[in-house]
């Protein structure tokens, strides 16, 4: 299950403005590089949608199928806004809906079709 946490603003490269829902997927046990121990974290994404201000409030805390998933990527540089040190990272967190992912596996083109 994913959980709608929180929304935020975006803005693409001719500067309009729009919204991304913030997404968590659940509870994941991970084991620290550092100290071997265990401890729990969720996974977070961002995903645009077409809502209002009001819209992305009211759906805070709706939960829907799906999961957040790592998704490899160029490497690119990330800023961690509390302490500005910037990172390079390969990849990204993504949202994927079950049903849909299974059922575009499923699909035949009509041409396969005799």
């Amino acid at each position: 299950m994913v959980t709608i946490k929180d929304f935020k603003k975006r803005e693409n490269k001719e500067g309009e403005e729009f919204l991304v829902l913030v997404l968590q997927g659940g509870v994941v046990p991970v084991k620290s590089k550092e100290t071997g121990r265990m401890y729990f974290t969720a996974k977070t994404a961002t995903a645009s949608c077409t809502f209002d201000e009001e819209t992305c409030q009211a759906l805070i805390g709706s939960q829907f199928p799906g999961q957040i998933i790592k998704v490899e990527t160029e490497p690119y540089e990330y800023t961690i806004e509390e302490t500005g040190e910037v990172l390079e990272l390969l990849h990204r967190w993504e949202y994927q809906d079950e049903a849909r992912e299974l059922a575009s596996q499923n699909i035949i083109e009509e041409s396969e079709v005799m």
